[in-house]
């Protein structure tokens, strides 16, 4: 049985699961991925982000995830990720292509194992996603804060910041039963009456510092590659002996 030739649409689809942890939107769709280099032995994606100062453990973690999914499609041979204009690029690349792994990236910098981090990340993001539903809910409807702690994911009404909260709780290990407590910890455990007023205030600092640093990213990537304005991106590329295969952008 022959294997089709992998396109550059089978390689952002890929890229499309990885998905930037806190701001739940795939780095296909924020222009964190430049490039795609299709050639006779496999792939090279060059990713970029806002600064050259972003957080070292989330450029990791952009960049193995990335590789992770790519190496995962068939035919697909060498996979090279190469992370452009970062202050730790050489470190990061060189860890991906020796398969380090993020202690062997970082060394003693690395305090915490990947899954801690991207644990972290997650956290963060299910605490923003809730906050989201609850905000919602009691700017429009009768609910109120005294009720919070009785919600189940039924009572949430269906739409993004719903769909948004299922995937944090599916991604955390937490239960998307409907009967199934709203208002819990991201280890599903559910928070007591007297803490849930606080527990609201601080998810809503972690959401408005969220959403603030999205909107402060994309101004930064903008303003890093204005000279790139009207150039399409991700770049695409394809080298092979072999006849190219037509690329079509995948919406």
């Amino acid at each position: 049985m022959t294997t089709e030739p992998v396109t550059a649409d089978d390689v952002l689809l890929a890229l499309s699961e990885v998905v930037d942890p806190e701001l739940d939107e795939p780095i296909t769709d924020l222009g964190f991925v430049r490039s795609v280099v299709l050639d006779d032995e496999g792939v090279t994606v060059h990713l970029r982000l806002p600064t050259a100062f972003c957080s070292p453990n989330f450029a990791y973690l952009m960049a193995s995830d990335a590789q992770d999914v790519l190496e995962a499609v068939e035919g697909i041979g060498r996979v090279r990720i190469m992370l452009d204009d970062h202050h730790d690029s050489d470190k990061i690349n060189d860890g991906l292509a020796a398969n380090a792994g993020y202690r062997g990236t970082f060394g003693v910098e690395a305090v915490d194992s990947l899954e801690d981090l991207r644990r972290t990340f997650l956290r963060k993001a299910h605490l923003a996603a809730l906050e989201r539903c609850i905000e919602s809910m009691l700017r429009e409807t009768d609910l109120t804060v005294d009720e919070v702690g009785s919600l189940t994911l039924s009572d949430i009404p269906p739409g993004r910041h719903r769909s948004a909260l299922l995937r944090r709780r599916l991604a955390l290990g937490l239960t998307l039963c409907p009967a199934g407590r709203a208002f819990v910890d991201e280890d599903g455990r559910t928070i007591p009456a007297e803490k849930i007023p606080m527990r609201l205030r601080f998810a809503k600092s972690v959401r408005i510092s969220m959403e603030g640093n999205s909107h402060f990213c994309r101004g930064l990537l903008a303003t890093r590659y204005s000279d790139d304005d009207g150039a399409e991106v991700p770049r695409i590329v394809d080298v092979r002996s072999t006849s190219p295969v037509p690329v079509r952008r995948v919406s």
